[in-house]
């Protein structure tokens, strides 16, 4: 009879944490993202700064612009428009780069923001809120220096 009763108390702390287990994986999986548009900027900065900072020393670079958990600060960059083109998701893509830069800002709108690219053209001068994925860096192997890569943008003027 002791028996049945601890099995029956096992099972039951079993389900208990069987129930609660699944009650947080539904929450973080369900847990809204954050709204990068509607967010308070971190740092203003003109493209071609940008990619000097991260050309330079990338680890100064990333401990400036990403949090300990590794997120971004939002940022707002500014620069002249050298391409506008669309990745393989239907996503619109500007490269922000001067002549003269080695390396640019590459910034992916999401599907939302896709409409504020409309009439956006090639050297007119913009600002991008969004956050960065990767900094500049410069590959040996292919002899070329790899773009800022920000996500997640939106134009919030046009200069």
């Amino acid at each position: 009879m002791k028996r049945n009763k601890i099995f029956k108390i096992g099972l039951i702390l079993l389900a208990a944490g069987i129930i609660t287990a699944g009650g947080v994986i539904y929450y973080m999986f369900n847990m809204p993202h954050r709204n990068i548009q509607s967010s308070k900027t971190d740092y203003a900065v003109k493209a071609g700064q940008l990619v000097i900072e991260y050309l330079s020393d990338p680890v100064t670079a990333d401990n400036k612009y990403l949090v300990q958990n590794g997120d971004s600060r939002i940022l707002e960059v500014s620069g002249e428009v050298a391409s506008i083109s669309e990745d393989y998701n239907n996503q619109k893509v500007i490269l922000l780069k001067s002549k003269n830069d080695k390396a640019g800002v590459s910034c992916t709108f999401t599907h939302e923001t896709n409409p504020s690219v409309s009439g956006v053209r090639e050297g007119q001068n913009i600002i991008v809120k969004g956050v960065i994925r990767a900094g500049a860096t410069y590959d040996e192997d292919l002899q070329m220096y790899e773009n800022v890569i920000l996500e997640k943008c939106d134009i919030v003027s046009k200069i």
